[in-house]
């Protein structure tokens, strides 16, 4: 006999547990379909869980989930080859209004999904999803699997950027190079003491970094600081690692030799690496989010700030989006294209696509005006040392140099389209 369920999610990562739970509670029978031995055991991110989205999911989550630090500091860092700008934020703002967390994803995952088995849904593990079925009239209505087939009035899939459940569906094709990243993370072992006089920070207190520049290829670095641990890692465009025949591994070790980088990982030890694919397309890549039967969510659904490194609360929101609308459609008895249409006006109304919308065109600016990543980080680096350095000459000759500098390898005319540039597809 095939198994049916009002809600199918494919994916047991934040988005599709986001989905379950909301289903769940609202009351329809649930289930989560995840080829992982458990949630979070084939899942990866950089290390951040911000707070209101997730407590729209469950609220005070903080009082029980397994996190690692409260972020009270966010940094960026805008490296040249032996140098770097740096721009901090403490706030202690952020010590009583919780921001965000630090989090390990395979202990977190695992706890959410507790979660939705909590409200009753139904967790399936070692479940890989092979196909789509549909009935009749052509609606998707449950999924193949290698265990056998489920049958739903709805399939929500969140089972990732090379989502076979939205491609079956014939949602989208193959992403193409430019729009995925493909992101490495290392996760070193270090004394909680020596991270909380490395990061100038007490107690349960953390700080979240991001790194920019210094290279050809298009790349953001990151690092995370946990109880006794560190999240280190980058995420690099497939396009350029292509073009530069770059490994993303040879990105992060250039930045673990970086003397500003280098003692922060000292005296560390390895203790695990994980890859993953991000889809990092933006706005303009969004493809159709859902059809008769199915909706797709987080990454599936190329739902990714790579401006700020939001995915998981992107993540989350949707599912919480898909959730509510199969809730929505379930009381209007339709599970129709047209009923299912109201998942995109939900995410349309919220910072998740209204975000999305507003930045659209800065990643593919910058990707295609190289010197936001190689020029304009080690000049700002360059004129900063002659700002600051005291050799005996007037101020005003090492202000001269640094125009000198900047129209003789820019140009006055390049710098002013290059800052219009960014302006006009910043705000």
């Amino acid at each position: 006999m095939v198994e049916k369920y009002d809600a199918l999610i494919v994916g047991a990562g934040p988005a599709g547990v986001a989905a379950a739970i909301t289903t769940a509670k609202g009351g329809m029978s649930t289930a989560i379909v995840e080829r992982g031995d458990f949630a979070g055991s084939k899942n990866m991110f950089g290390g951040i869980v911000f707070t209101k989205p997730t407590a729209q999911i469950v609220p005070e989550f903080w009082k029980t989930a397994p996190i690692e630090r409260r972020v009270i500091e966010y940094q960026y860092w805008l490296l040249s080859q032996e140098s770097h700008v740096q721009i901090n934020h403490r706030n202690q703002k952020f010590v009583k209004d919780f921001n965000s967390f630090t989090a390990l994803r395979a202990r977190f995952d695992k706890w959410f999904a507790q979660q939705a088995e909590a409200a009753g849904a139904l967790l399936l593990t070692r479940t890989t999803v092979t196909g789509v079925l549909k009935n009749g009239a052509g609606q998707i209505n449950g999924v193949e699997t290698d265990r056998g087939d489920l049958l739903a009035d709805v399939v929500i899939a969140c089972d990732g950027v090379n989502s076979l459940v939205s491609k079956g569906a014939g949602l989208h094709d193959e992403w193409k190079p430019e729009d995925i990243a493909l992101a490495v993370k290392e996760t070193y072992s270090l004394p909680k003491d020596k991270i909380e006089d490395r990061f100038n920070v007490r107690g349960d207190e953390g700080v979240a970094v991001q790194f920019y520049g210094g290279r050809n290829e298009e790349y953001a670095g990151f690092l995370y600081t946990n109880k006794d641990t560190i999240s280190f890692g980058i995420g690099a465009i497939m396009s350029d690692l292509a073009a530069f025949e770059t490994r993303p591994q040879d990105i992060l070790e250039w930045m673990k030799s970086h003397p500003s980088i280098k003692p922060l990982l000292e005296g560390s030890s390895l203790r695990e690496y994980t890859a993953h694919l991000i889809p990092e397309g933006g706005y303009n890549k969004i493809p159709p989010l859902y059809t008769d039967g199915m909706m797709v969510a987080g990454d599936a659904a190329g739902l990714v700030n790579a401006l700020n490194f939001e995915g998981t609360n992107f993540a989350m929101i949707s599912g919480k989006f898909a959730g509510q609308t199969a809730l929505d459609a379930k009381k209007a008895g339709s599970f129709s294209k047209e009923q299912l249409a109201a998942y995109r006006t939900y995410l349309d109304g919220s910072f998740v696509l209204k975000d999305l919308k507003k930045f659209r065109d800065v990643p593919r600016y910058i990707a295609t005006h190289k010197q936001f990543l190689t020029f304009y980080p080690e000049v700002i680096n360059n004129v900063l040392y002659k700002f600051f350095e005291v050799d005996g000459r007037p101020k005003e000759e090492h202000l001269k140099e640094i125009k000198d500098e900047l129209y003789t390898k820019r140009g006055r005319l390049g710098l002013l389209r290059d800052l219009y540039g960014i302006y006009r597809r910043a705000t």
